[in-house]
């Protein structure tokens, strides 16, 4: 009887936290006792008691509570990023009934080898264990009838299995969806997780905490263009209590502190390139905001990437010298050839292009068929698949690419850092999405392909290809007045340069 009235006590004590998990924190872990995992800390460290904090001031606030409360943290290593999640989880199932949460990672190793056990230890180290039952993948409640209903679940995610997440609802009650090492847990999961949390008047809470390794996908924009949807905080590894300051130290005296080394791992700062990444994200920010004239002698070039059903879109790129921003580019979905090919042609009329790269494949080489039978001059087809060249990358470095798409994409690579293009969110994730690799023969580089990016949840980068088209071959100057060639300067329009003196 003395148990039972000490458990009921326990439960109306803990239900006291429902909308407080800073104080279910300091109340149901044994800090700073002698004997546990906990004995040389005296409570959780700064940055912790913040997002605590945070999060209780949501939950208090009736006019918040039931608005997906968002958190992204990036960090460098060794802050304590998992031991965090595993409070937050002990306080989100134990202070309400038949909670859901759902935690994922960026590999299933980080997951069940990482995750899993600091999700156990902190189950383990509660003055609620008996709550619930620690298994490998999850942690369900010990009541009769409820392991069902009040529970956490470690998921691995895939492109093309998101049912897990699909199916999170939990209307009325509590849901947590967590994502560990976020960097590398592909859009498609974020954007089925979106979906997923629509359930009216209830407690939803999406964390999202890693080191940020990737300076592309949705967890990059959580600090970018979706950053007034998330609580969002970069956090430096050497302001937080009991990382090792030393190991730091020389990781910054090694690289740099500007090194993307320094800056993944140490500062909490996006890389300005991902490892294998081809552009980087500074590249194309900094191409957004310039803006540039072209000269009177700049051929216009138009690059079109040509698509006919599904998820893909034809588009029409136009360049003139650095310029690809002042005149209007123009895509179609769905669009058959015959069709495309008329408005392009409309769009020729218009701007008369020097020259109209036309990706051959798909519905590609029917366009071109089209185009040469309306009699619309300079189309000349473009192979992705083609022998590729030399081509100039970085630094004074030129590189040999294993194919045609490959040396396309490294000449705009480098005309990138002087070249202006529209500030159209698609085209920058077209631009930084790809990756890219050496070929067979070990001296090549090669582009990542498309397909390659659709199983990693990217979409074909239409519009990063027509760009691209625009590079395929050489074209020559437009002819200019002689006024405005530059082997005239200092002569006069015509006859004897001293003809005013006579």
């Amino acid at each position: 009887m003395a148990r039972a009235n000490t458990q009921l006590a326990l439960a109306q004590r803990i239900g006291e936290f429902r909308w407080d998990p800073e104080g279910y924190t300091l109340f149901a872990f044994p800090w700073g006792k002698k004997g546990t995992d906990l004995e040389r800390h005296p409570g959780p460290r700064q940055w912790q008691l913040d997002e605590l904090r945070q999060l209780g001031a949501h939950l208090q606030n009736p006019e918040t509570r039931h608005m997906p409360y968002r958190s992204a943290k990036a960090s460098g290593h060794g802050i304590g990023k998992s031991a965090l999640i595993g409070m937050i989880s002990k306080w989100a199932l134990d202070t309400c009934v038949d909670t859901r949460i759902v935690i994922t990672a960026n590999t299933e190793t980080q997951l069940l080898t990482k995750t899993s056990p600091e999700i156990g230890k902190w189950s383990r180290l509660a003055i609620t264990r008996d709550w619930f039952k620690h298994n490998a993948t999850s942690l369900v409640s010990t009541l009769p009838g409820r392991d069902k209903s009040w529970r956490l679940d470690l998921v691995t995610w895939s492109v093309t299995n998101t049912e897990a997440f699909a199916g999170l609802h939990n209307e009325g009650k509590r849901i947590v969806v967590i994502y560990d090492e976020a960097s590398g847990i592909a859009d498609k999961v974020w954007e089925v997780t979106l979906g997923a949390l629509t359930d009216a008047d209830t407690e939803i809470i999406w964390i999202a905490f890693g080191n940020p390794t990737l300076n592309t996908g949705e967890f990059r924009q959580c600090f970018g263009k979706n950053r007034n949807l998330w609580h969002t905080a970069q956090i430096d590894s050497r302001t937080v209590e009991g990382t090792n300051k030393a190991f730091l130290d020389l990781l910054v005296k090694t690289y740099g502190e500007d090194s993307d080394i320094v800056k993944v791992r140490v500062r909490g700062m996006f890389p300005s390139a991902s490892s294998m990444q081809f552009i980087g994200t500074d590249i194309v920010e900094a191409a957004q905001q310039r803006e540039v004239q072209s000269l009177g002698s700049d051929p216009v070039i138009f690059g079109v990437d040509c698509a006919r059903f599904g998820d893909d879109k034809s588009v029409l790129a136009i360049r003139c010298g650095r310029d690809a921003k002042s005149r209007p580019w123009k895509e179609w979905t769905k669009q058959d050839s015959m069709l495309l090919a008329g408005d392009i042609a409309l769009e020729a009329m218009r701007w008369k292009p020097d020259a109209i790269f036309v990706d051959a494949g798909n519905i590609g080489a029917a366009v071109i068929d089209r185009l040469r039978q309306l009699e619309v001059p300079n189309v000349f087809e473009v192979w992705f698949g083609g022998e590729g060249g030399m081509a100039y990358l970085d630094n004074g470095v030129t590189v040999h690419t294993g194919n045609l798409r490959t040396q396309m994409w490294t000449k705009m690579r480098a005309w990138l850092k002087g070249g202006a293009i529209p500030e159209n969110q698609q085209l920058a994730d077209d631009l930084v999405g790809p990756t890219y690799a050496f070929g067979a023969d070990e001296t090549s580089i090669v582009l990542e392909k498309k397909k390659d990016m659709k199983k990693r949840g990217l979409a074909s980068p239409d519009e990063g290809d027509a760009l691209a088209c625009t590079f395929a071959y050489p074209v020559l100057p437009r002819a200019v007045p002689n006024y405005l060639n530059p082997e005239n300067y200092g002569q006069p329009a015509g006859g004897d340069r001293y003809d005013e003196l006579a």
